[in-house]
């Protein structure tokens, strides 16, 4: 199989490795709320950029925007559109995710892992390293969160790959997070055994 995960997969998967299985083994979309909160993000982001197109730029001293573009590698087995990619001041290159939310004082795992996945996409199409991530928090004034990208969190993104893939190729159905409460937000509760 020759399938390419996509930094999205890799979120839903450190949400809950389930979400992969009945995405892409069971073949069962997501309902809409979620997709919904996607789609409210963009049009206020949108908005904004369209009164002040400097507004978020400017908390991160940055140079040039490439904008949302299509990346892909084969080589690491990923596929994804960052919302933009940067070029900063000191010439690096930074991967932007948007979310429809309140920062929650930490970033949640599967949003490092998802913006670690756009930087290393970012450094292999464009072959230029990439320190940081950035993650603006739409909900929250757009509070731009830095990101570090370190080896550990590529290797945890390689890892989620691999078992992304394991759960595609041999599919079986993973075991539940171990985190329940998780459950009562997913859009599988009521198929979930």
């Amino acid at each position: 199989m020759n399938y390419k995960i996509t930094p999205t997969e890799l979120l839903e998967y450190y949400f809950c490795p389930r979400f992969i299985y009945y995405m892409n083994v069971l073949k069962i979309p997501q309902y809409e709320d979620r997709r919904f909160k996607v789609q409210k993000g963009r049009n206020i982001h949108e908005k904004r950029m369209k009164e002040n197109p400097d507004y978020l730029w400017k908390k991160l001293q940055v140079q040039k925007r490439l904008g949302a573009t299509q990346l892909s590698s084969e080589r690491l087995g990923l596929n994804g559109i960052p919302d933009d990619i940067v070029i900063l001041e000191d010439n690096s290159y930074a991967p932007v995710d948007f979310k429809w939310a309140v920062y929650p004082d930490y970033v949640y795992p599967g949003h490092r892992i998802q913006i670690a996945a756009y930087a290393m996409l970012v450094e292999e199409i464009f072959q230029q390293p990439v320190y940081n991530g950035y993650i603006f928090y739409i909900r929250d004034g757009s509070k731009a969160v830095e990101v570090p990208i370190t080896l550990t969190l590529k290797g945890k993104v390689l890892q989620a790959i691999k078992d992304i893939l394991e759960i595609m190729n041999n599919e079986i159905i993973p075991d539940l997070h171990r985190r329940r409460t998780r459950c009562l937000d997913c859009t599988y509760r009521n198929i979930c055994v």
